[in-house]
């Protein structure tokens, strides 16, 4: 499955969660399928979508679903260690994995030789779940039921959807998504 087509799949089953999403392509790929005042695009700070989003959900009562990459997990992969810790019930954190940096040229990263999965279950992660890249169809259902924090590794192909950039600036962004954490 490709990674803009996993984005689709799972935020057509979301209804009031707020979103994280991480920088770059997913955003951008995000912002195409599914726009709404409930996303937040990253458009910096690589690595850090999982603390963004855990501190979202530890200041407020709202679920919280974070898109996150193989790559940029791993640039701050003791956010696991933080999230696993704080424990807040109401983060489900989503690996898109597809064993690259792809928003910064397709360089390789070592998720195809490292289990994120259990590295998450490692760490002391209860609920996790795991999509193959083959499967057609994400149920999403299951992971939105369990209580967090919770852990989703979904395998994508590599690549980027041809999409456009996000047409508005990172301040209409964040102040757009304050609105909506604010319930204005």
């Amino acid at each position: 499955m490709e990674r803009i087509k996993a984005l689709e799949q799972i935020t057509d089953q979301l209804e009031n969660e707020l979103v994280i999403c991480n920088i770059g392509f997913p955003s951008r790929e995000l912002y195409h399928v599914n726009d709404s005042p409930q996303h937040f695009y990253m458009l910096g700070s690589m690595g850090m979508a999982s603390s963004i989003g855990l501190g979202l959900a530890m200041a407020q009562v709202r679920k919280v679903i974070v898109f996150d990459g193989d790559g940029s997990l791993m640039m701050n992969l003791g956010s696991l260690i933080t999230i696993y810790n704080q424990n807040p019930e109401n983060l489900v954190l989503v690996v898109l994995d597809n064993e690259c940096y792809g928003s910064t040229g397709n360089q390789c990263t070592y998720a195809s030789s490292t289990d994120l999965k259990k590295v998450a279950e490692g760490i002391g992660f209860q609920e996790t779940f795991l999509y193959s890249e083959l499967e057609d169809e994400i149920d999403f259902a299951p992971v939105l039921k369990s209580e967090g924090p919770v852990f989703v590794h979904v395998k994508v192909k590599p690549g980027n959807a041809d999409v456009p950039v996000i047409p508005m600036e990172p301040e209409e962004i964040k102040e757009r998504f304050v609105k909506e954490i604010e319930g204005e």
